[in-house]
């Protein structure tokens, strides 16, 4: 992927994630407002198009980019994977089990297990665009990269668990729709009406299907062809249709409507209720210590480097990062409770404090680790 396209996406994120910041507190303030039952009214009307609709988009979005990765960029050789893949499976795998120990015994919190597990990129590059160009490139494609394996595994785990009333005919439906969005690609079909309209057709089986219809976002991207000339590529076409649409609308109104809960809630007995333990605990300690255990076991055994001019304690503040787990984990929590909505609260009280910690905590250690790194740098020039 050439140099100056990564940063345009690295800065788009940035500015994403700002809004994403900003949408949030604005549902904190309006569902605490004299106007939160106009809040519930816009969450009744709109959450199923928003979370099931529209972030069909989002996942179209990261199979875009898992693709243009794989064909162009930092995912197409091992030796640029090995390291954030190890780190996301560790800072899935970790928060995961900190959380299932946690809510061990209790079979219906214990249906949460997957919200810590995910990171959002578009915080955590909001936050270490905090730096500027003190922050190594090669660090931003850690990140970047271990987010997109981040991805995948919550694809996975929506796939694989959050299936509910399964239609054997729907699904086949699905695959047939899937195999004819692989023909339009294998007979170099570059009009993107048809494959819109299969998608559309995607979509609407796998929701009939009872598999959750956001992976059609995933697979519809997967089939999209794509070239070596941008200006030409379908795949690059509508990365740059969708991106703004995505980190500029769509985000902002998924915060909107699922971020927002009263304040009423945030007592002594809620916070220690084990749903908003687990989760604060699985984001804020859980995804550090998988990611930097991950990374440290990897580059100690020497099947993975250290990223370019980095060093061990700007990775532990990337790490601490990583548990920034706002959308994804806000999205996995809804689909938990999908039946047991008196939960949510404390999915969105646990998500927001593990994430403030993270955050804060993360912007700290790097601000100190890059400071150091700038003073060695300066001090052999001082010293001439």
């Amino acid at each position: 992927m050439p140099i100056q396209h990564i940063k345009r996406f690295l800065q788009l994120e940035s500015a994403g994630g700002i809004i994403l910041f900003g949408a949030a507190v604005l549902a904190m303030v309006w569902a605490n407002s004299p106007l939160a039952y106009l809040h519930q009214q816009f969450i009744n009307q709109f959450l199923f198009l928003i979370n099931d609709g529209l972030m069909a988009l989002f996942f179209l979005v990261i199979g875009i980019e898992l693709k243009t990765g794989y064909l162009e960029g930092q995912l197409s050789r091992l030796s640029q994977v090995i390291l954030p893949l190890f780190a996301a499976l560790g800072g899935m795998l970790i928060p995961a089990l900190i959380y299932a120990w946690v809510n061990y015994g209790d079979p219906v919190s214990l249906k949460a297990w997957s919200t810590p597990v995910a990171t959002d990129i578009a915080f955590a590059l909001g936050v270490l665009s905090l730096f500027g160009s003190r922050v190594p490139l090669s660090l931003k494609l850690f990140l970047l990269s271990l987010a997109v394996f981040d991805d995948i595994g919550a694809i996975v785990i929506i796939s694989c668990f959050y299936s509910a009333n399964f239609s054997l005919v729907f699904f086949l439906l699905s695959l047939l729709v899937l195999l004819m969005l692989t023909l339009l690609n294998v007979f170099s079909v570059r009009s993107l009406i048809p494959y819109i309209l299969l998608g559309l057709c995607l979509w609407v089986f796998l929701l009939k299907s009872g598999v959750h219809p956001t992976i059609a976002g995933v697979l519809f991207a997967l089939t999209i062809p794509a070239n070596s000339d941008p200006e030409h590529s379908l795949l690059h076409k509508l990365n740059n249709a969708l991106h703004p649409w995505v980190a500029f609308v769509i985000m902002p109104l998924f915060a909107l409507a699922n971020a927002g809960f009263s304040l009423h809630e945030l007592t002594r007995e809620n916070l220690a209720k084990d749903i908003v333990f687990g989760i604060t605990l699985g984001l804020f300690f859980g995804k550090q210590v998988g990611v930097f255990l991950f990374s440290w076991v990897l580059i100690k055994a020497k099947l993975a480097k250290l990223p370019l001019h980095c060093t061990w304690l700007e990775l532990y503040g990337v790490a601490l990062l990583c548990g920034i787990g706002f959308t994804m984990s806000l999205f996995l929590g809804t689909l938990s409770f999908a039946n047991e909505s008196v939960y949510l609260a404390e999915v969105r009280l646990g998500v927001i404090l593990g994430s403030l910690l993270s955050g804060l905590f993360g912007a700290i250690i790097l601000l100190f680790a890059l400071r150091n790194s700038s003073n060695k740098q300066v001090l052999p020039t001082n010293k001439e």
